[in-house]
């Protein structure tokens, strides 16, 4: 009887063993399946066998082409030499009116806050008699020409830190050139600067074959008129 039972107990180890060996397999199996199916479908997504670094970075805009530089700025030159002297005189004297506060501009006129401004443009930086410069604007030296008036009337702050003028500027290069050239007027009477208008663009070859005296092509079945 008791061996009877003790060859019993070692089946049933013996089956409980074999149950514990296919669960473990099975379960080995399981996971073996499932990340090699992970796997093909991440690469099917993600491109992981074979990783690619787009040529540009970034987000690409549909309808902004990349147009390069903008068009060159306007000058003070071109503005003196493409818009009547007289309409920019006549527009400066309307701006002056927000400077008579400070400045006087008739010849013989007294200094105020600012210094008299006849005979500003041509005339030497700092040198109106009587006035109290500041110490860099003595420094800037010079004569005031087109350039240094412009760069002066953009921004005063800007161009000689430290100077006394609280004047703030003008921003837009059409009102620079009216103070200037009505400054101009008020007894220097300097000649405009050089300006050359840009270069027309040359057309693309063959957009011009019918300016050019190339008659247009006949359609066909359709006799070309006698000459």
């Amino acid at each position: 009887m008791t061996q009877d039972n003790s060859s019993q107990d070692g089946a049933a180890g013996q089956n409980g063993g074999g149950d514990l060996f296919n669960t473990a397999a099975g379960w080995v199996l399981f996971a073996a399946g499932l990340g090699l199916g992970l796997a093909i479908l991440s690469g099917k997504y993600f491109h992981g066998d074979k990783p690619q670094r787009p040529e540009q970075l970034g987000y690409v805009i549909e309808g902004v082409a990349d147009e390069g530089a903008g068009p060159a700025e306007v000058t003070m030159a071109e503005v003196l030499n493409t818009i009547p002297t007289a309409e920019l005189i006549a527009a400066g004297e309307k701006a002056y009116a927000k400077c008579q506060s400070c400045h006087t501009i008739d010849a013989g006129g007294a200094n105020g806050v600012g210094p008299n401004l006849a005979g500003s443009m041509g005339g030497a930086v700092a040198g109106h008699a009587g006035f109290a410069y500041s110490a860099e604007l003595k420094a800037l030296g010079g004569q005031w020409d087109w350039d240094k008036m412009d760069a002066w009337l953009k921004s005063p702050k800007s161009y000689v830190p430290g100077t006394k003028m609280s004047f703030a500027g003008l921003s837009k290069v059409e009102d620079r050139a009216a103070m200037a050239a009505y400054l101009n007027s008020k007894g220097a009477n300097l000649p405009l600067p050089a300006f050359t208008p840009p270069a027309a663009e040359t057309p693309v070859e063959g957009d011009a074959a019918a300016v050019e005296g190339e008659a247009p092509a006949t359609p066909e079945g359709e006799a070309a008129p006698a000459a």
